[in-house]
């Protein structure tokens, strides 16, 4: 058992977390798949980074049916990824470098090979091992029909049907099975797993899905015909519904048991801000991820509202704010604001926005390089199971989960070992010229940025969970506003330059300047007021 080195009381508050995607960050042994010896290896590169903590996707043995969030044991290492003593020795590792380690729950559903699955089928209908998930008689005269009209996110109705004639739910794939949370059995089993990972050492956890463990009473229609939307904000039967924070309460005692200050981050897909703080009340957990700000335009108009939004929610409930610009699940920012120069230019802008907001800031690998998206992936790679289950409608995730270049001239760019496989994704040939070698003493590069950016950050007293946020009367189309006393943020969206006043000596900017005040467009600023 591993014990927590780092001491910040509450270090949650305002941290850095960096979220590592593993089967795409390193790989360790040369099998093109990314893993926790590569983690292990590239750990010196997160602290030198310069953020305080790291989030790892799920490891746990698992055949792989949606990239290990299809679970098949709680807690074992899959083979893929390493083994139980190679994620011990990362956690270890990580708090030598003074990195703390967050790792995914997924309490939603489990693998179809997971054994209480295969036990519910081999015990038949009505049997008590399929009460800990969601088995029904169908509808129709002989019950040809599925019990009710859900959707999957990845597609196709939500249930399948077995031989024996029942159906069972599964809001994903027909392999990740939805556990009933009614079940006093599954609550037990999940405060055990969370406590094996805390006994090991774990700093906290990303709780996958968080806002879909409890169905509507009776899993009623959702009557509208459309289909579901993991990543939308429509009020839904399966998700978001009041029972789930009976067992954040219960998992929020579970922590506060250990020492350490050891947390929860949700990802809640909600209507709104306000039902998203929420999740994040005293007695619940301790962060949620900001997906309405992730999802935001690139305009000031609508950058504030959602800022407004999501700090006065936060604030109702005592808990910080999180920030958000890409994960593994969405297509990366630089694509999103336009691609090619212009949308690097503006994923550049939006970094310093978001690293100067109050509250916490989580960070997708491959965002310090300024990393796009990968659009045109062969269909015969394509991996991500929306792509099968759409009829080849839907490409999927796999575009933002391709795997890093860390160096070199050719693929896989210092991903694996020399002479090892070929990586599960192909990276693209002009990653050769955005890779940790290439961009590291190179000043003007994204990484550069990022690395300057987290220094200032973790030195200056007013970023962070510091001085409270204040708007500044700015041009239109304009962002700018004060961490306390010492520092300014200006940011401009818009297509135009504008002029700004002298708040200070430029501590950073996102492009280069041109002098007398002029902000360019796409660019963003910090400035040190009187010194700070």
């Amino acid at each position: 058992m591993t014990t927590n080195s780092p001491t910040t009381t509450d270090w949650w508050r305002d941290s850095v977390i960096y979220q590592v995607y593993v089967r795409s960050f390193a790989d360790g042994n040369g099998d093109g798949i990314g893993d926790l010896l590569g983690v292990r290896s590239r750990l010196r590169y997160l602290s030198a980074l310069g953020v305080d903590a790291v989030w790892l996707t799920p490891f746990y043995a698992s055949p792989q049916a949606d990239h290990g969030y299809d679970v098949a044991d709680y807690r074992a290492v899959d083979p893929l990824f390493g083994t139980l003593q190679d994620a011990d020795a990362l956690v270890r590792d990580a708090h030598a470098q003074g990195l703390r380690v967050i790792v995914d729950v997924v309490p939603n559903h489990t693998s179809e090979a997971h054994a209480w699955f295969v036990e519910a089928l081999a015990a038949g209908p009505g049997s008590a091992a399929r009460e800990r998930y969601h088995f029904r008689a169908g509808r129709g005269e002989n019950g040809e029909l599925p019990p009710n009209d859900w959707e999957s996110v990845f597609g196709g109705r939500a249930w399948t049907r077995l031989p024996d004639g029942d159906w069972y739910l599964h809001l994903f794939a027909p392999e990740q099975p939805d556990l009933n949370w009614e079940h006093q059995g599954v609550r037990a089993e999940f405060e055990n797993i969370l406590r094996f990972w805390l006994d090991l050492g774990v700093d906290g956890f990303r709780v996958d899905v968080a806002h879909g463990l409890v169905k509507a009473p009776g899993l009623p229609d959702v009557g509208t015909g459309a289909g579901v939307e993991l990543l939308g904000s429509a009020e839904l039967p399966f998700f978001d519904q009041e029972g789930v924070h009976e067992i954040y309460r219960a998992w929020r005692r579970i922590l506060d048991a250990y020492p350490g200050a050891r947390m929860a981050v949700a990802e809640a897909w909600t209507p709104g801000p306000e039902r998203t703080a929420r999740y994040v009340r005293p007695d619940e957990l301790h962060q949620a991820f900001n997906f309405h700000y992730l999802g935001t335009d690139w305009s000031a108009d609508a950058l504030r509202e959602v800022i407004d939004a999501s700090l006065a929610g936060s604030a109702e409930v005592g808990a910080p704010a999180t920030w958000v610009l890409s994960n593994h699940d969405v297509r990366r920012h630089v694509t999103r604001y336009g691609g090619g120069a212009i949308g690097l230019r503006r994923a550049r802008a939006a970094a310093l926005l978001t690293l100067a907001l109050p509250g916490s800031v989580y960070v997708y690998q491959g965002e310090e390089l300024g990393l796009p998206e990968v659009l045109d992936l062969p269909d015969d790679v394509l991996q991500d199971p929306r792509w099968e289950r759409s009829g080849h409608t839907e490409r999927g995730r796999d575009g933002c989960r391709v795997p890093l270049p860390w160096s070199g001239e050719r693929a896989p760019y210092g991903f694996g070992a020399p002479g090892g496989a070929a990586p599960w994704l192909p990276q693209p040939r002009e990653w050769r010229e955005l890779s940790v070698e290439v961009q590291w003493d190179d000043p003007t590069s994204t990484l550069s940025l990022y690395r300057s950016a987290l220094a200032i950050r973790r030195t200056h007293p007013e970023l962070g969970d510091g001085a409270a946020l204040r708007w500044l009367d700015a041009p239109a189309g304009t962002l700018v506003f004060s961490r306390g006393e010492s520092l300014v943020c200006a940011v401009n969206p818009g297509a135009e330059p504008v002029r700004l006043p002298e708040y200070g000596a430029v501590l950073l900017a996102s492009a280069e300047l041109p002098g007398g005040g002029v902000l360019p467009a796409d660019t963003a600023v910090w400035y040190a007021v009187d010194g700070g």
